[in-house]
C-alpha cells in the first residue's frame, strides 16, 4: 500500500531513501533545513569502500584522541568540553572499542559496503540519474613507515578473509600505478574492491531525478517538532506549517539527536567535522589514496583533485580551523612530488559534519517507541559509501518487505 513518507534530511541518506521509496510507489516529501548545496554529502572523499571494514571505535583510537586533545591540527581531535551528551557518547565509544566488538563488526561492515557498491553500479548502469563518474580503480593505502605497513597488513589479512581483493605493493609496483611520489614513500596496499565518485556531481543529479519523478523537495524548511498520538507520528511541524505523514524517516545527520529528543529518544551521536580542499589545477594524482600516517584522503574527481580528512569532535559548528586545513595540504605535499596547494585553494576549503555513533555503525531501523518512525543516520566516515543500501533498507522496512541484510547490528535501540 502506498504511503506518504516524510524524509527529514536532504543529504545522501535522505535522497537515497527517497529514491528507493519512490521506486516502491510511495509518495515522498523531503524536508531540508539548508539550501542543499553543502555539508558532509558534498565535501567527502567520494569513496565507495568495502575495504574500510574497521569501525572508528577500534582499540587505541580513544587513547589517541586523548593524546591529541590539545593538538587541534591532529587527524583525530577531541575538543575538551563538559557536555553531558558528549561525555556519555565518549564513555559508550570507549566501551565499544574492544577487539571482540570490532571482530563482530568486520563482516557486517564488509557486507553492507558490498551491497551498497553494487547499488551504486546499478544506479550508474540504469541511466536513472544520467551519466556520472564511477571509477572502479580501487584505493591505495600509501605508507612511509614500517609501523603503518604492519598495521595495514593486519587489516588487509582480515579483508582477504572476508573475500575482498587486495594486495601489498612494493615501491616499484606502486610507481607503475602512481608515479610522482616522494622518495621516502615505502609502498602501499591496493584494495581492488573499492571505487570512487564525485559527490558534487552526483548529489544534484540525484535531486533533479527525484523532482522529475514527483518527489517534493522543500529546501530551507526546518523540521521543528512533531504532532503525535500514542505511538504514532501524525505530522512534522515546520515554520511554514505541518506536513502530514504516514511514515517519517529521520535522516538529518548530525542534527538527528536534536529531533530525536523531541520524540523522547536519546540518540547517542556526535558531529565529526571533516574538511576538504579542491585543487582545480594539474596534480600528479592518478588513483584515489589514503595517506596513512596523516589519515588524509586524495581523490581524482571529475575536473579537480580533492583532499579530504580529519575527524574533529567539537560539537555542531562550521568553524573552519585554518591549522587543520593547512595540515591536510601539508600531508599531500609531503607524499607527492610537485604537489602544491595554493593560498586561494586553502581559502576556499569547506567542512561538513559527519554523524558518528559510539560504535561507528549506523542507526538503521525502527525504534520501539514509534511505530511509523525509521532512522537513517550515524554512518560516521562511511556515509557516502552506504547511501544507496541505507535508502534501500529504509524502503524495505516501510514497504514491509524482507530486508536485504540482517539489521540487528544497526538497531537504533541497541546498547553500548
Amino acid at each position: 500500500m502506498a504511503k506518504h513518507v516524510v524524509v527529514i534530511g536532504g543529504g545522501i541518506m535522505g535522497l537515497c531513501s527517497a529514491y528507493y521509496l519512490k521506486k516502491e510507489g510511495h509518495q515522498v516529501t523531503v524536508l531540508d533545513r539548508s539550501s542543499m548545496d553543502g555539508g558532509a554529502s558534498y565535501v567527502n572523499a567520494g569513496y565507495l569502500t568495502p575495504s574500510h571494514i574497521v569501525p572508528l571505535a577500534a582499540p587505541g583510537v580513544m587513547a589517541k584522541g586523548l593524546k591529541w586533545m590539545f593538538n587541534s591540527s591532529s587527524p583525530f581531535y577531541l575538543k575538551p568540553r563538559l557536555n553531558a551528551d558528549f561525555l556519555r557518547w565518549a564513555w559508550y565509544f570507549h566501551r565499544s572499542s574492544t577487539a571482540s566488538k570490532v571482530a563482530r563488526a568486520l563482516p557486517v561492515i564488509a557486507e553492507i559496503n558490498l551491497l551498497s557498491k553494487a547499488l551504486y553500479e546499478e544506479m550508474h548502469s540504469s541511466g536513472d540519474l544520467g551519466p556520472f563518474q564511477l571509477e572502479k580503480n580501487g584505493l591505495l593505502m600509501i605508507f612511509r613507515t614500517d609501523a603503518a605497513r604492519r598495521a595495514e597488513s593486519e587489516v588487509m589479512a582480515w579483508a582477504r578473509d572476508l573475500g575482498l581483493e587486495a594486495e601489498e605493493l612494493s615501491r616499484t609496483a606502486l610507481d607503475s600505478l602512481q608515479p610522482g611520489l616522494r622518495p621516502e614513500i615505502e609502498g602501499a596496499f591496493h584494495y581492488h574492491c573499492d571505487a570512487h565518485t564525485t559527490p558534487t556531481q552526483l548529489m544534484p543529479l540525484l535531486r533533479k531525478s527525484l523532482e522529475e519523478k514527483g518527489v517534493a523537495i522543500r529546501v530551507n524548511t526546518e523540521a521543528t517538532g512533531f504532532k503525535t498520538a500514542g505511538g504514532h507520528i501524525r505530522s512534522v511541524q515546520t515554520p511554514e506549517g505541518e506536513v502530514f505523514a504516514d511514515e517519517v524517516v529521520l535522516a538529518s545527520g548530525s542534527w538527528s539527536p536534536l529531533l530525536a529528543k523531541r520524540l523522547g529518544l536519546r540518540l547517542s551521536l556526535q558531529a565529526g567535522k571533516g574538511y576538504r580542499i579542491d585543487i582545480k589545477g594539474q596534480t600528479p594524482v592518478r588513483l584515489p589514496a589514503v595517506l596513512m600516517e596523516t589519515k588524509v584522503a586524495v581523490t581524482p574527481m571529475e575536473g579537480f583533485t580533492r583532499l579530504a580528512g580529519t575527524m574533529e569532535l567539537s560539537g555542531i559548528n562550521h568553524q573552519i580551523r585554518e591549522n587543520r586545513v593547512r595540515a591536510i595540504a601539508r600531508a599531500a605535499e609531503t607524499y607527492y612530488e610537485d604537489f602544491k596547494v595554493t593560498e586561494p585553494d586553502l581559502a576556499a576549503a569547506k567542512c561538513g559534519l559527519r554523524p558518528v555513533s559510539p560504535d561507528g555503525l549506523p542507526y538503521i531501523g525502527r525504534p520501539a517507541k514509534w511505530e511509523n518512525l525509521t532512522l537513517a543516520t550515524g554512518h560516521a566516515m562511511m556515509g557516502w559509501s552506504l547511501g544507496p543500501i541505507t535508502g534501500k533498507l529504509i524502503s524495505e522496512i516501510i514497504s514491509e518487505k524482507p530486508a536485504s541484510m540482517a539489521l540487528d547490528a544497526f538497531h537504533p535501540d541497541r546498547r553500548f
